[in-house]
């Protein structure tokens, strides 16, 4: 309405820079990202701009400026309609009225100067600027006056397009416009890649991208075909791309997370999300905050947890990988975080699913996770099984089968929650294959049950590789009031006297049991290193320490702390369990073949490495096994 018409170009509500611009602003980015943040589902727009920058889709500084704006506006608004007693939004003309209007705004507005009519005019650029950056595709303001200024757009399938990039980049786009979904785009989608697939092909000379990032990028396109709105993020924000092809060209599993969760790009928007480490405290509030605006809206439902879940997890496994892969985290930094967020997912899903559990007999369940294997030793990767045992409490039970039965129910719903595939993806893998009875036992078991087969207390008791698995064994979710009794059960196990001898022989015929099940093939008639199965690997370390922990956890109460291997071994050199500088070697060694099998998984390389490699390692490994196993 106020456009073309120049005695409206002062309508504090609807010209340029004004009121409905930026509820404009706001409301867009409501509407594109309410799905995944259910508390910017709010009809004030001051109080979803402070949202807006509490979930980082919008930086402190622009939200503190448009809501100082929105507020002068709506002011000066109310000032207009009082002085005429009108419904009105024009800013009167007359000198004696805008000299009121500002006196009762206390800023001067004489004829040398105007406070009120400058400091209008600053709101209103910024408010105006601010809106065509989201709205205009990246062009700064008026740049879309001239339609043939600079030649015509390029064409994604155009030969002058395509002669402009490197060979191997042209090559990769013919193929890329043959497939049929490119083909049913819309003209400007397709002039959208064309622009996007240009920018990333000048960045290889511009900012030092590897031509192998571009090549992943392109490839990475398809899946996003149908979702403009993560292709305009690209356009309008050149640092996301650069920071996008720098991820993509340092290794090649980013590319497949980011196809399998593409809407994890919007980190990428958020520098800040990206420094520092995973915390759990922040993790949590965030997720019990979404929790609580979905229960304001009535929509609560588990489709839609399902999907909270999944995308809070995903967004923090990138943030980690980003981390990772610029160099900023270690390996067991890595590890640590990944465990960590697999915790604190795992306690969020017991107590959401929990709530929807219809045959729920008390507001709060007594159960617990006990974390095994790479989570229970905090050596969690990217795409890791968790090794899970579940467990609880019905010492105060009133019917301690219906309990039983109760809890069987929810850990059938608990398993779904964290497996199923949904529209968000999906979360993890679960492996309760160390439950007691292994496959043929129950799925979640007594607490006292535990205790008892652990123990080795009646008929149905717990076989030396448990006990080998429990060394790594430690409580990761649930009710916090299992947790030291869990611990004590794992303590009690690795401090029960044995027969050393018998030991290493069972753990030796396990280890052999395990290496002939994994079997490492030559390559090209040539031996190979396997870092994780071959002999002088990561589990012949693993073992050795199982073995150490086992044999001398009686007389040694330290080794019964829940350390990590590394740590563990070095404490063992330190007590006398191993020659000087063997201990330390192979934690030095185990380090290395972690960070060889960490850095292979990422670029999607094999873990297998030429036959010579690693020797000095794997002499390190090998005198540790000596030293152990005789």
């Amino acid at each position: 309405r106020a456009a073309g018409r120049p005695e409206r170009a002062n309508d504090v509500k609807l010209s340029r820079g004004g009121i409905r611009e930026i509820e404009f602003t706001v409301q867009l980015l409501q509407v594109v990202r309410g799905g995944h943040f259910p508390e910017l589902r709010t009809r004030s727009t001051l109080t979803a701009l402070e949202r807006l920058v509490a979930v980082g889709v919008m930086k402190p500084e622009t939200a503190g400026k448009l809501a100082e704006a929105y507020r002068f506006l709506r002011r000066l608004e109310h000032r207009i309609q009082y002085l005429d007693d009108q419904q009105t939004h024009l800013l009167p003309t007359d000198d004696a009225d805008l000299g009121w209007i500002a006196r009762s705004m206390g800023l001067i507005c004489t004829a040398d100067t105007c406070e009120l009519l400058d400091t209008l005019g600053t709101h209103r650029e910024f408010v105006a600027t601010e809106f065509d950056a989201l709205l205009h595709d990246g062009r700064t303001p008026g740049a879309g006056g001239c339609k043939s200024c600079g030649g015509p757009p390029p064409q994604l399938d155009g030969e002058a397009f395509l002669e402009r990039l490197p060979a191997e980049i042209a090559a990769r786009v013919r193929t890329f416009c043959a497939t049929p979904k490119v083909a049913v785009l819309r003209d400007e989608t397709k002039l959208r890649l064309a622009k996007l697939i240009g920018r990333a092909s000048l960045a290889i000379d511009e900012v030092d991208i590897r031509e192998d990032a571009v090549l992943r990028f392109i490839d990475w396109l398809e899946p996003l075909l149908r979702r403009e709105s993560y292709l305009a993020l690209l356009a309008e924000r050149p640092e996301v791309l650069n920071r996008l092809l720098r991820l993509l060209g340092l290794a090649r599993w980013p590319m497949r997370y980011l196809m399998r969760h593409p809407g994890v790009i919007d980190e990428l928007a958020d520098a800040r999300a990206l420094q520092g480490r995973f915390e759990r405290a922040a993790y949590l509030r965030d997720l019990n905050e979404r929790h609580s605006a979905w229960k304001r809206g009535g929509q609560a439902d588990e489709e839609s947890l399902l999907d909270t879940l999944r995308r809070a997890h995903h967004a923090e496994v990138f943030r980690t990988l980003v981390r990772d892969v610029e160099g900023a985290l270690t390996v067991e930094q890595v590890a640590d975080d990944l465990s960590a967020l697999a915790d604190a997912t795992l306690d969020c899903a017991i107590r959401w699913a929990w709530q929807h559990l219809r045959q729920r007999h008390r507001d709060d369940p007594h159960f617990a996770v006990v974390a095994y294997g790479k989570l229970g030793g905090k050596e969690l990767g990217y795409g890791s099984d968790l090794d899970v045992v579940f467990l609880f409490d019905d010492a105060d039970e009133a019917d301690p089968d219906k309990a039983a039965e109760v809890y069987a129910a929810f850990v059938r719903k608990l398993i779904t929650w964290l497996t199923l595939r949904t529209a968000a993806g999906e979360l993890f893998d679960i492996d309760t294959a160390l439950r007691p009875n292994g496959n043929s036992g129950l799925l979640v078991t007594s607490i006292a049950s535990f205790e008892r087969y652990q123990a080795g207390r009646g008929s149905n008791t717990a076989w030396t590789w448990e006990h080998q698995a429990i060394t790594r064994a430690r409580w990761c979710a649930g009710e916090p009031r299992l947790a030291p009794r869990v611990e004590a059960v794992r303590r009690a196990v690795l401090a029960a006297p044995r027969d050393a001898a018998a030991l290493r022989d069972e753990v030796r015929t396990m280890r052999e049991r395990v290496r002939a099940a994994h079997p490492v093939p030559a390559r090209d008639g040539q031996p190979v290193f396997d870092v994780k199965h071959s002999e002088g690997g990561m589990m012949d370390v693993e073992f050795a320490v199982q073995t150490l922990v086992l044999a001398h956890g009686a007389a040694h109460p330290a080794l019964r702390d829940d350390i990590g291997n590394i740590a563990l071994l070095q404490l063992a050199e330190a007590v006398g369990l191993l020659p000087p500088s063997v201990g330390q070697g192979a934690a030095d060694a185990y380090r290395e073949l972690r960070r060889a099998q960490h850095r292979a998984r990422l670029d999607e390389a094999p873990t297998q490495f030429d036959g010579e490699a690693f020797a000095t390692e794997r002499d390190a490994v090998r005198a540790l096994s000596r030293a152990v196993f005789g």
